[in-house]
Formats: structure tokens, C-alpha cells, sequence
């Protein structure tokens, strides 16, 4: 009798994850898991904004996929995802076809524009590996040229990013200690660079206290770092952005680095199958399957769900997608013995939001952190969650153990 195929498309949290719970409960006779990634490496996606300052290099971003699944359990095919048939039961990659019992679709996130004219060509955006790897080149080649140019055009030094949520903080939190290191480096004076932030919403970080807000905001301003907040992106051109600052009032921003970090979407390939989603993310049934198709699980950035105890959206975090990756393994496997689903309820032990390697703040188990003792525990998340993944051995080679 033919076994049965789970296919799992992307290594990212939320795929991995599964993969790496399905290869623990199941047998090699039980059934076939197949994973197809763009890449034979897994990044993580948390730590981009470190890659993109040059804080961390983009190998410490990132590990082997084969370090943490059983090539005797798991077949990897390293293939782009070209199209998913759910009708068919067929995905189609850049290698050929694939079909399956049961699919798993975990392709993660995508940049939003929200249609603004010209961001996505002029725009930088932290959105992978290489792409954090652009935007550090991009930054130091600005500082060098600058320090070069006969005729200094200090618009090279200046950096807008637009979004002050969690990505956009951070990423500046890195700046704030990069910048002075760049301008040692390249005779740059201090007060010549300015880095802005631009937010369209009128607030900084939503869902975070008012009070960790305000202690991120100050400190993030004592390294020198602007804000302007509710004053949204209109259009972004080769030299800058143009932003609202009133109700007819415009201000335009010459500036040599355009970083995009406000908002994702789920991958497009979402949108092309039929399946009823919003910006490609789909409400999932509370087992994580796509509604109305009982051998499609979802999850991570694609996936979408209601804290009913709030009414709002739960966040597309790391942490939520590698518990249901867990969860999402297991009822497939409740499915594969014929049992019932169990409807997956996130387990939320707080935030906790970088401000560069020696500064946090975080919301943990209730108890409000800001400083050292939240970047410690900043850091303590990230090796937990290398741990989920790879184990002692993969949080030894790849975790951050700088804690003092």
C-alpha cells in the first residue's frame, strides 16, 4: 500500500517546524515528508535587521537545512515554488512536479507597498538573506563615497525607514550603535548623518505599553535617530520620499537609503489558489487547515487567526508560526490514524523588542523588562527558539552567548 505523501512547502519557522515534528513521531513506514525550499539554508527572519545594520554577518543568520532533518525521514528538494493546484493535489516548482495526501504551505512572508508609487523600485527592503546583505553594502558604500566626493552631497547620509513597528524598531535600534562605528570608519562627522523615521500610523510600536514605547523612543532619540509619526509615504523617487506631513502639506526628504519595513503580506502564490485570503494570508480553521480543504494546513506568515480574547489578529511572529508548525504536525498525524484535530491555541509568553545588542525592551510573563535585562532575555528567545529547531548542538554553533 502506498504511503501517504506530506508535502511541506518552505523552511521558514512555521514550515521547519512541522518538518522537524512530523520526522520525530512518524515512522519511516508511515509516510513520505517531502520539503521544497528556495534555498538549502533556513534564516532567521527575526535576526534580518542585525544582517541588514552589518551587526551580524548573513552566515550568522542563517544554518543548513540538512543540520536539522533526517535525510532518512525527510526528502529536501531545493526548488522555487512556481505554483500550487489545489484542485489537483499537484505544486509545481522550478524542478518539475510534486504531488501529495496532505500539503503544508509555510512560504512566508512578502514586503507591502500598499500601492505606494515608486517603493518598490526605489526602496530597500528587509526581506531575506541577500537582502540584508544589499542594504548593509548599500549603507557603507554611501559613508564611502561620501567620504571621497570632492562635492560632499550629504543626502548620501541620510537614511529614512519607513515603519515604526517591530521590524523598523529594531532594525534602527541597530543603527543607532552601527552609524558612529561607520562614521570611525570612514572620517564621516557624526552630526553630517541623519536617520529618520517615518510611520503613517500615530503611533510607535502598536500593542506594545505605553510606557516601554516611551523608553524605546527616548533612547532610540539619544542616538540621534528622528521621528515622524502619522505622516505617511506618498511616493518614493531615486533621490527620496515624499511624505504628508498635513492635510495639503507635503515635504519631500532627499535621502541615499530608502529601507521599507512597514508591513508584509503572505506570498503571492497564496492568491493564485483559490483559497479566500486578505494580502495572501488566510483565516485558518482553529486546526490550521484552509477552509473548505480538509488536506491543507497553513502556516506562519500565510496563516491568519483571531485572539478572540481581544478580537484582533494574533501577530505573524516567529513564535506563533513554530507552535503551530508543531501543532499542524500533529494533527496530521491525529489525520493519518484516523483521529480528530486538535485546534491549535497559542501559548504566548510575551515580546520582547530589540534596541540594538545591549538594549531592549519586553513584556514577558506579565513583567515589564527595558534595558540589559531585556536584551538578555531577547537573547535567551532566540537561543530557545534555535533550540526547538537543531538542539544543543545547533544553539552551541549558532546561538548568541554575548548576554553580559
Amino acid at each position: 500500500m502506498k504511503r501517504p505523501t506530506i508535502l511541506v512547502l518552505g523552511a521558514g519557522y512555521g514550515g521547519l517546524s512541522t518538518v522537524v515534528r512530523l520526522q520525530k513521531i512518524l515512522g519511516t513506514d508511515q509516510a513520505d515528508i517531502v520539503l521544497i525550499n528556495q534555498n538549502d539554508y533556513h534564516y532567521e527572519s527575526t535576526w534580518l535587521h542585525e544582517a541588514s545594520a552589518g551587526t551580524l554577518s548573513p552566515e550568522e543568520v542563517r544554518y543548513n537545512i540538512s543540520d536539522v532533518i533526517d535525510a532518512q525521514k525527510v526528502d529536501f528538494i531545493q526548488a522555487t515554488v512556481e505554483g500550487i493546484n489545489i484542485n489537483d493535489k499537484v505544486v509545481t516548482s522550478s524542478v518539475g512536479t510534486h504531488t501529495y495526501d496532505y500539503l503544508v504551505i509555510g512560504l512566508g512572508f512578502e514586503g507591502e507597498t500598499f500601492g505606494i508609487p515608486g517603493l518598490e523600485e526605489h526602496a530597500l527592503s528587509i526581506a531575506n538573506v541577500k537582502a540584508a546583505r544589499h542594504i548593509r553594502e548599500h549603507m557603507r558604500s554611501q559613508f564611502a563615497t561620501w567620504s571621497v566626493e570632492e562635492e560632499k552631497d550629504d543626502s548620501r547620509l541620510t537614511i529614512v525607514v519607513g515603519g515604526a513597528g517591530f521590524t523598523g524598531i529594531e532594525f534602527l535600534g541597530e543603527l543607532g550603535n552601527r552609524v558612529p562605528e561607520w562614521c570611525e570608519e570612514y572620517d564621516v562627522p557624526f552630526e553630517k548623518v541623519r536617520v529618520l523615521c517615518v510611520e503613517a500610523a500615530p503611533m510607535v510600536l502598536p500593542g506594545f505599553d505605553d510606557e516601554l514605547v516611551t523608553y524605546a523612543v527616548n533612547q532610540l532619540e539619544s542616538k540621534g535617530i528622528e521621528f515622524s509619526i502619522g505622516t505617511p509615504v506618498v511616493e518614493a523617487t531615486e533621490e527620496g520620499v515624499k511624505i504628508k506631513t498635513g492635510e495639503d502639506e507635503f515635504e519631500f526628504i532627499k535621502a541615499g537609503t530608502v529601507v521599507w519595513a512597514a508591513g508584509v503580506r503572505g506570498n503571492r502564490l497564496i492568491e493564485e489558489t483559490g483559497i479566500e485570503s486578505n494580502r495572501a494570508r488566510v483565516r485558518v480553521d482553529k486546526d490550521l487547515r484552509a477552509p473548505g480543504h480538509d488536506d491543507v494546513f497553513i502556516v506562519g506568515d500565510c496563516a491568519f487567526m483571531i485572539n478572540e480574547a481581544i478580537d484582533r489578529p494574533y501577530p505573524p511572529t516567529a513564535q506563533i508560526a513554530m507552535q503551530q508548525g508543531d501543532q499542524c504536525a500533529d494533527n496530521i498525524v491525529a489525520l493519518l490514524k484516523g483521529e480528530r484535530t486538535t485546534d491549535f491555541v497559542p501559548d504566548l509568553k510575551g515580546s520582547v523588542c530589540s534596541l540594538g545588542s545591549d538594549d531592549a525592551i519586553g513584556d514577558v510573563m506579565g513583567r515589564k523588562l527595558t534595558g540589559k535585562k531585556a536584551s538578555f532575555m531577547k537573547k535567551m528567545v532566540d537561543n530557545r527558539a534555535l533550540y526547538m529547531i537543531g538542539g544543543l548542538g545547533l544553539t552551541l554553533k549558532k546561538g548568541k552567548f554575548d548576554v553580559l
